[in-house]
């Protein structure tokens, strides 16, 4: 019967040890698969001890009952700090470590030294019914003493990490701290107390497996906590995620069925084999590898097979916070795609449609101004066609400057540039009949009161663009009402501004505007000829006009002379 009851606990921890090899996972503790395999080594020892004959092989059982009494607390206790979240120094872990081997190579010692027993003999006791059983009397050296302080002091550490880890309820399961608790207090009653009460049937063995099948219902809570990998093996196990290894040296580690589906050549491929020996594998991915080592932000790639479309993305494979190689995430993300290009469509379709009616809103905007202008100078029988052929001296200038390049305007000023010219004269409106349409030239007084169209037009453009959403242009467009008069070395108005002081968009209209005074026909003079304006407009370059701009207009002077040669012809 005693010999059974060792028996049936081997076998049962045997048992313990496959279960658990079935459930095993790569994240377990390590400390797990020592339990289950240091256990069923001890419950061996006892059941050698319960059949032994002669004193060489009952020690031979009780060494390797030692064996697995002096490991399995110190495998509990990390087990227990590593559920209950408790971290110790390395050094902390390491003198647990040498504590335990020193108190182990002690017990080897028995039958050679007195340092455990000081003497020791074997008997068989004969317990009638119940059969009979090997045994040892001894009387104990002082390691005896010193292997129980350790084994105290292995378990005390033990209860304390469960306590502590009773009250970490935000991140300890209190079901985990439930069944540890439980698992220690088997296992200290059996050890400490219960082998003192029954010598025949020792409590400790049954102990060892009934804290087996507590860790595997640990074990199993564990693994329901563990979201990530059960995450991961619920979407492998549905063949949604692709998977594919390969080390630093793009050396192929394995794949998945759906990853082989995604990259049909990995099939070509033997494990370790060279992954760019596949030129239509290794070439696509040994670039994607090498860009996201250059650059971590293009991790994302994707490959389309059929009519399906999957997302790859590339991480790196580590293992124990030290990087092995890459890994391939492959997920299939065609109704993603689809989406998107949906969207796209439709997004594109809408840009179109805003666009066209951004257009027409410009347009009307643009005529709605240029309108005003022609409106304005109509009231002025002295300035026919002055609105047109001013903004189309700018666009001429403007030409030369892009072409030239050497100032540096943006597209943006440019078009701007063009587009704000015609307002130039709104203030105009402000002007008085009688001064504006008078046939003659203006006295002192009249040309005082002419002159107040400059700021009178800045305000009037402020006011028709304040709520507009360009604010380049509002800016531009107003300098070139307000500042078109005033002059390089500060005599002009409204203002008198004074060298780089005025807006380089007035001091462009300025040329524009002055030229076309110069060679069109008023009610108050005859046109001037080509060569006379040229010598006026180049005799006021760093007076009245900033000098350097005097190329561009030297430069456009040709196509500005033809332009009025072909309005005075029509």
């Amino acid at each position: 019967m005693v010999v059974f009851y060792y028996e049936s606990l081997m076998v049962l921890s045997v048992l313990m040890l496959v279960i658990y090899n079935i459930v095993y996972r790569k994240s377990f503790n390590i400390f797990f698969t020592l339990i289950f395999t240091f256990i069923p080594v001890a419950l061996y020892g006892y059941y050698l001890m319960a059949t032994a004959e002669d004193l060489p092989t009952a020690l031979m059982g009780q060494k390797i009952i030692y064996f697995g009494g002096t490991f399995t607390p110190l495998f509990i206790l990390f087990v227990i700090l590593n559920l209950c979240k408790v971290s110790l120094k390395q050094w902390m872990k390491t003198g647990l470590l040498v504590m335990t081997l020193l108190t182990f190579f002690s017990v080897m010692t028995i039958g050679k030294k007195d340092w455990y027993y000081k003497s020791v003999s074997f008997k068989r006791v004969d317990l009638g019914a119940f059969g009979s059983y090997g045994s040892l009397d001894k009387v104990y050296g002082p390691m005896h003493t010193v292997f129980y302080a350790v084994v105290f002091f292995l378990f005390l550490l033990a209860i304390l990490a469960t306590i502590y880890g009773s009250r970490k309820k935000a991140e300890v399961s209190g079901s985990i701290v439930r069944l540890l608790a439980v698992t220690v207090g088997v296992t200290v009653f059996a050890f400490f107390v219960g082998r003192k009460l029954i010598d025949a049937f020792d409590p400790v063995p049954l102990s060892y497996v009934v804290s087996e099948v507590l860790y595997l219902l640990i074990i199993h809570r564990v693994m329901l906590y563990d979201i990530v990998e059960t995450g991961v093996s619920s979407i492998e196990n549905r063949g949604e995620m692709g998977l594919v290894s390969f080390d630093m040296k793009f050396n192929y580690l394995g794949s998945n069925e759906r990853a082989k589906e995604v990259f049909p050549e990995l099939r070509n491929l033997n494990l370790d084999g060279w992954a760019l020996e596949q030129k239509s594998l290794g070439g696509e991915l040994g670039y994607r590898i090498v860009s996201f080592e250059e650059d971590r932000t293009k991790n994302v790639f994707y490959r389309e097979v059929g009519d399906r479309v999957y997302q790859v993305q590339i991480v790196d494979l580590v293992d124990s916070k030290r990087q092995r190689g890459f890994q391939l995430i492959i997920t299939d993300n065609t109704e993603e795609q689809k989406y998107i290009s949906l969207l796209n469509k439709f997004n594109d379709k809408l840009q179109q449609e805003v666009d066209q009616k951004t257009k027409h809103i410009v347009e009307m905007h643009d005529n709605l101004i240029l309108s005003m202008a022609t409106m304005v100078e109509s009231r002025d029988n002295s300035t026919g066609g002055h609105i047109r052929r001013t903004s189309d001296v700018v666009r001429i200038l403007i030409d030369e400057i892009r072409e030239m390049g050497d100032m540096h305007l943006t597209e943006e000023f440019c078009e701007n540039m063009i587009k704000a010219a015609p307002m130039h004269d709104l203030g105009k409106i402000a002007v008085d009949d009688a001064i504006l349409r008078k046939p003659g030239r203006f006295t002192d007084e009249e040309f005082e009161k002419m002159k107040s169209h400059a700021a009178e037009g800045g305000r009037i453009v402020h006011e028709i663009l304040k709520n507009t959403d360009d604010q380049a242009f509002h800016i531009l467009a107003e300098n070139v009402a307000r500042y078109h008069h005033e002059r390089w070395d500060g005599s002009g108005y409204p203002e008198g501004l004074k060298g780089e002081e005025i807006p380089l968009e007035a001091r462009i209209m300025a040329i524009a505007d002055v030229y076309d005074a110069l060679v069109s026909k008023r009610v108050y003079k005859e046109r001037m000829s080509f060569e006379q304006a040229d010598k006026i407009i180049m005799e006021s370059m760093g007076k009245h006009f900033d000098a350097r701009l005097e190329k561009y207009y030297v430069a456009a002077r040709p196509k500005l002379e033809a332009y009025y040669s072909a309005q005075e012809g029509s």
